[in-house]
């Protein structure tokens, strides 16, 4: 039977061509390996068996924890909320925002689960759980998704369960009754995804309604996507179409990498973030390895390896290259600017980038992937947990840690690369810190700060389908597992494809195109195997972290008025002129001291600027805490009936809200926000008015969404002004800098918004509690409240003073 006839029943025979492109880059990994271990003795001490299995037998008790809390309180909902211990479903559960796009009410967490029960050789419950999806599983909802998560997770987590459930019919003699009803359920999904990908460019769009299509109102304006959202396609969909015979998905899918590759910067070979998807031109430029690019990069080289299409591998090498020249220095990757290449977007780098040593080590790169790995580990070894995002100095930039598997994904792969314990060691680490920071009674939750250890009422999907299956991988051998992984390749997902899918071709896939360089000349993925033994590569980074950083030359002297804290190159360029900057007290509260030296600086003449940038820098300190005095807001509550005497807590600005000047202030009763973090639809919508927010200055907490979001549905509920206030315990504006909120660019909003840290937030909190009465509370900047303050207690003792009572509402 041709392809295209091919029932969905049909076995799959592994191509002996394709099997042949995957095994090479492989041997060729286990030869460098075996070069390099034959150099010397492993430093790193080898983990013996005993302790290997425990450690094996520990992942997988870790993954049936997650998994029975899911199934035994969430399911049939998309989520457990491992703190609430309940599911976490659309329209019911309140709403996160944007973040709600993963969730289509389809049981996302057992479906993007199913493969990991295969692999740990679980096939009683993997039987039962394919039976309860295709029972209770449907997808005709009224409901937005993303595009890019149903993908990988739900087309995928189908995929990869359909194969494996054929695969056990004939090896294991289990599953007679089942027919290839979750390949038609994945057909089915991949058809109400497809109305995504009419647009002009055929780049998809970012959501689409899974009953409407693009019809639905909400979606009218759908016009930007993300570069990984739309590259991050083609493996599930060429799969699809290849085991249904039906070519639209495969079609489509490569039509949005061919679309995305021609909006590439010719100069650079870089790609931006964000783009327009009717008209292609970017929205974002920033150009990196993290978030909003990231699963691109890797579905290039993959669809190389799975279709075997010479042109990915040949883009994926341009695009390395580039990442190589531009992006990386030393360990670390740092954002650019796609048509400015040698100018830094941000001084921080994202978790997602850990993924990107384990694509190295698939394309042959391997000490560059030793080196940015042993940087990822020390920064997990410096907070416990690695953050969501850190600064180039490796401090906390985004304190939350959502479990996410790329760095175990990463550490797995090096292990399989080298055979270096090492390795071991780190998953080991990694998995006692899971256990002992992220583990609950109700499964694994994810934790909101990695500087206070405060869970987050969240377990994605991936913990499961990824977390755990990877730990679980690392610490097997080849004949604990039931199949053989190296015939398969990975999703993003960590779902299973099997090589085999090349073979499944069918004639009327013509995809072959000329791009502008032959993929000869990019055939250099295996570098020389001299001196790659990761324990020499990783030596020189061992006090990477609490060391220096690479030394550039900075050319024109920097002055401390230029000087900007998230430019990278100012980073170094200071450190160039013998300063250093060392945390003081807690580093949760930002603040650093500068030291200069002369022996530290890189020259003589630099010493020199830096003594002047530091005179510089005393001089801007004096004038910036005058004007951060001037903009610095109070919160003020009369603590008397008479409303005689009034007392202020302190708050900061918004740069997207009305500025509050001179004797003008907004005045109400303050209310908590419902929800309380104010991201969603609506705000305070109770039956009764008691809780509404019309006239009222509303508290919102932080977290869930902008703060310009939570300003929006603020105003559109309308409360007259907004209170944000810190959801880290603990923080004060006595110890912590007070900064102003940011916003879209977006002019907007037109109540005032100010930020209160959680100490003084709590002050506010207990007197609104006492209160039998609504707390009525004036925002107004904190010089005027002084001032008025003043000539107050000037009045009461007899004396005469020009400043009066605010008395001039905005």
């Amino acid at each position: 039977m041709s392809p295209t006839g091919m029932s969905k029943s049909t076995s799959i025979p592994f191509s002996s061509a394709q099997r042949l492109v995957f095994t090479f880059l492989l041997a060729l990994l286990i030869m460098v390996a075996s070069v390099l271990s034959s150099d010397t003795a492993m430093p790193t001490q080898n983990m013996s068996h005993k302790e290997r299995t425990e450690l094996r037998e520990e992942a997988r008790d870790m993954f049936y924890h997650a998994y029975r809390a899911y199934m035994e309180n969430a399911y049939p909902a998309d989520e457990l909320m491992p703190l609430s211990c309940k599911g976490r479903y659309r329209g019911v559960t309140p709403s996160r925002g944007d973040m709600d796009d993963i969730l289509g009410n389809f049981s996302m967490t057992l479906v993007d689960t199913l493969d990991t029960l295969v692999l740990l050789g679980d096939f009683t419950e993997f039987e039962h759980a394919v039976k309860l999806v295709i029972r209770d599983v449907q997808f005709d909802s009224d409901i937005i998704v993303s595009v890019f998560e149903t993908n990988i997770r739900m087309v995928g987590g189908l995929l990869s369960a359909h194969i494996l459930s054929e695969y056990l019919q004939k090896q294991v003699d289990v599953m007679h009754w089942y027919k290839g009803e979750l390949l038609e359920m994945a057909r089915e999904l991949g058809y109400r995804l497809l109305p995504a990908f009419n647009t002009s460019t055929g780049i998809p769009h970012a959501r689409v309604n899974l009953r409407n299509g693009m019809k639905d109102p909400m979606l009218k304006k759908s016009r930007e996507t993300c570069t990984a959202c739309a590259g991050t396609i083609l493996l599930e969909f060429a799969a699809l179409s290849r085991l249904t015979g039906d070519p639209i998905f495969e079609v489509r899918a490569h039509a949005a990498m061919d679309a995305l590759w021609k909006l590439r910067h010719r100069g650079s070979d870089l790609m931006g973030t964000v783009l327009n998807v009717h008209s292609g031109d970017w929205v974002r430029r920033d150009s990196g390895v993290g978030a909003g690019i990231d699963s691109y990069y890797e579905y290039l080289f993959k669809s190389y390896v799975l279709l075997g299409d010479d042109k990915y591998l040949a883009r994926f090498n341009r695009h390395y290259n580039a990442v190589m020249k531009y992006v990386s220095e030393g360990p670390m990757l740092l954002d650019v600017l796609m048509h400015r290449p040698h100018a830094k977007s941000r001084n921080f780098m994202d978790s997602l980038l850990a993924f990107w040593p384990g694509l190295q080590v698939l394309s042959g790169d391997l000490k560059p992937a030793v080196q940015t790995h042993e940087m990822l580990y020390q920064v997990m070894q410096m907070h416990k947990l690695i953050p969501e995002a850190f600064t180039v100095d490796f401090q906390i930039h985004w304190g939350q840690h959502h479990l996410r598997p790329e760095f175990i994904e990463s550490t797995y792969f090096l292990y399989r690369a080298t055979g270096d314990h090492h390795y071991l060691q780190v998953g080991k680490r990694a998995l006692k810190t899971l256990q002992q920071y992220a583990k609950v009674s109700c499964g694994y939750a994810a934790v909101n700060d990695v500087r206070t250890g405060k869970h987050e009422d969240r377990m994605d999907s991936f913990v499961l389908s990824e977390t755990f299956k990877y730990l679980f991988l690392l610490f097997s051998e080849p004949q604990d597992l039931i199949i053989n992984v190296d015939e398969f390749v990975f999703t993003t997902e960590a779902h299973l494809l099997p090589l085999s899918i090349a073979q499944l071709g069918n004639a009327t896939f013509s995809f072959r195109q000329s791009d502008e360089h032959n993929v000869l000349d990019f055939m250099r993925t295996c570098p020389s195997s001299n001196k790659l033994f990761p324990e020499k590569v990783r030596k020189p980074l061992r006090n990477f972290i609490t060391g220096s950083c690479p030394r550039t030359s900075s050319g024109k002297r920097l002055s401390a008025l230029d000087f900007q804290a998230s430019n990278a190159d100012h980073l170094r360029a200071v450190y160039d002129m013998g300063i250093t900057m060392v945390s003081v007290g807690d580093r949760s509260q930002g603040k650093v001291r500068l030291f200069h030296s002369f022996y530290n600086a890189k020259s003589h003449e630099e010493g020199e600027m830096g003594l002047q940038f530091m005179q510089e820098m005393l001089e801007l300190t004096k004038i910036q805490s005058m004007n951060q005095l001037a903009q610095l807001q109070a919160v003020a509550y009369a603590t008397d009936e008479k409303l005689q005497d009034w007392t202020a807590l302190m708050a900061g600005p918004s740069h997207f809200s009305p500025e509050l000047i001179g004797e003008q202030f907004v005045e109400g009763d303050v209310i908590l926000a419902n929800p309380l973090r104010a991201c969603g639809e609506k705000l305070n919508q109770v039956e009764d008015g008691a809780d509404d927010a019309r006239g009222k200055v509303l508290v919102a907490e932080r977290g869930d969404c902008t703060f310009v979001s939570k300003a929006r549905l603020a105003q559109k509920a309308g409360a007259v002004a907004l209170i944000v206030c810190d959801n880290v315990p603990g923080s004060s504006g006595e110890t912590q800098p007070m900064f102003a909120m940011s916003g879209d660019g977006t002019d907007d909003v037109l109540i005032p918004v100010v930020f209160m840290y959680n100490v003084e937030f709590n002050k506010l909190a207990a007197v609104m509690k006492r209160r039998e009465h609504p707390l009525r509370v004036r925002i107004m900047q904190m010089v005027e409240f002084k001032r008025w303050q003043l000539a107050k207690e000037g009045r009461q003792n007899g004396t005469t003073a020009s400043a009066q009572k605010p008395d001039r509402e905005l």
